[in-house]
């Protein structure tokens, strides 16, 4: 079995006695590293100042080694605080208005791609297997085309991918989809994904649909697919259970005193829709006077990207916003809205899920949300809470039993959240255990496995073997 190689941007280094940091991505891809063998390469977190960059810092757990490597400060601020964050997100999120292309954070960040591939070269086995994650690395593989490997490379896109019309506006777009197309396998989180850059590839020439989910271009045939990411559901489900009696999340029951909790989770971000969220809780509770003093929403918003300025104003943007709704709603003995700007362990999180009512997840654009999947998995099967979710997540072509709602429509939104707070349990019930049913199945592990089998599989015989036996198509294959 071929070693797997994977490059992202940064590397989640596991814990002295080998244990994966929490999360489910870190978990699958340890696990299919372990299983293989193999390399995690990605950037420190580290800067310097220096042009002359420190040898590789490799540390062997088992089978794995990771390498880390630090970046000048001017890499960092012109490949990720500048092109990445300030052009990439924007555009893949539809915020045309919010991105700013600068001549100089372009060229930083195909230099520093350039430096990744130089960096993991010498790592690189002529068998291995690469996989590739995320906006900061697109056009890497192009990189080490150019540097004469021939590996299977995989690339994996955790945000969404815009239609044409967004994202011919940034000026260097044709490089951009120029670098996907050195890929063998490009994968995307929605079907919806996926149809945007087949218009992409299509519309301006840069190569056509040959079916099966191929696609050819400058002399290269490649696959794009579908794979929704997931999580550790099972191991998630038995970790909410024993959260929820932590001392933490018991305090945190007893101050609700008997209130039902609605509980948002985000990072700080404009996608995330938070100021949309306290709008429609706002909305809900003025038109819904009998829920006065009886409901709490706690929404947790650690920083995220203090240094880019867009970052800081909407911190203090949300922190006020919270602040009006409970100066206006508010009484002596009850506030309306919790807001906490800071990171909450996780365990705590998942007795937090468990012991909400409502959980509202409501992006404005989101690749997948895998906050939506850890609060359905952290429910009590007896008594389980309703999700509220923006039909622009990724998770909405997923999770059928949730309240799809258009975060935009403030009073729509409000009244899915009095919808969901007077749900009676039998459909409550229902509705989680189809979700809950499917994470099962379509859990992290499913979505590794998937890509990596359709990235290391000839695509020939593939198409060969579906004309013989035709059958259900999976995650990731196209009809």
């Amino acid at each position: 079995m071929s070693r797997l190689v994977v490059i992202s941007n940064r590397v989640p280094m596991p814990e002295k006695n080998g244990t994966a940091p929490a999360g489910g991505l870190a978990v699958a891809l340890q696990a299919a590293l372990e299983e293989r063998g193999g390399v995690w390469m990605g950037w420190s977190g580290k800067s310097s100042g220096t042009r002359d960059p420190a040898p590789l810092a490799l540390t062997e757990r088992g089978n794995i080694t990771y390498a880390l490597t630090d970046l000048t400060k001017t890499d960092v601020e012109e490949y990720y605080h500048g092109f990445a964050n300030r052009v990439l997100w924007p555009i893949c999120h539809y915020r045309l208005d919010l991105a700013e292309y600068g001549r100089k954070e372009m060229a930083g960040y195909f230099r520093v791609n350039r430096f990744f591939a130089h960096r993991v070269a010498p790592l690189i086995q002529k068998d291995d297997i690469l996989w590739i994650h995320d906006y900061h690395l697109i056009p890497l593989a192009a990189e080490l085309r150019q540097m004469g490997f021939t590996n299977k490379i995989g690339f994996f896109l955790h945000i969404p991918w815009p239609p044409a019309d967004v994202l011919f506006a940034m000026p260097v777009h044709e490089e951009i989809m120029r670098g996907l197309t050195h890929y063998d396998l490009v994968g995307f989180q929605t079907d919806h994904d996926l149809e945007n850059f087949r218009g992409c590839l299509v519309r301006e020439g840069y190569g056509n649909a040959i079916g099966d989910g191929l696609f050819s271009s400058h002399g290269r045939t490649f696959k794009g697919g579908f794979y929704s990411i997931g999580i550790e559901t099972a191991a998630f489900a038995e970790f909410a259970k024993k959260a929820a009696s932590s001392v933490l999340v018991r305090k945190a029951r007893q101050s609700m005193e008997d209130r039902d909790l609605i509980i948002g989770v985000d990072r700080l971000d404009y996608s995330k829709g938070i100021t949309q969220r306290i709008d429609a809780y706002e909305s809900f509770v003025s038109r819904n006077p009998a829920h006065h003093g009886k409901v709490t929403y706690l929404q947790i918003t650690p920083k995220s990207r203090s240094e880019v300025p867009e970052y800081e104003a909407m911190q203090r943007t949300v922190a006020e916003q919270a602040g009006r709704v409970n100066g206006v709603l508010g009484t002596v003995d009850w506030v309306p809205i919790r807001y906490i700007n800071r990171s909450i362990g996780r365990p705590v999180l998942a007795g937090l899920y468990r012991l909400a009512k409502v959980g509202l997840v409501t992006p404005l654009r989101d690749g997948m949300n895998l906050v939506a999947k850890e609060f359905v998995a952290a429910q009590d099967p007896e008594d389980p809470g309703v999700l509220v979710l923006s039909r622009f997540a990724g998770a909405a072509r997923e999770l059928k039993g949730a309240l799809l709602v258009n975060p935009y429509d403030i009073e729509g939104t409000g009244n899915a959240i009095a919808r969901a707070l007077t749900m009676g349990q039998e459909e409550r019930i229902q509705r989680w255990r189809g979700m809950m049913d499917h994470l099962l199945v379509k859990d992290v592990q499913h979505w590794c496995d998937a890509f990596l089998e359709d990235l290391t599989t000839d695509q020939k015989k593939k198409r060969g073997l579906r004309q013989r036996q035709p059958g259900p198509l999976k995650t990731g294959e196209q009809p």
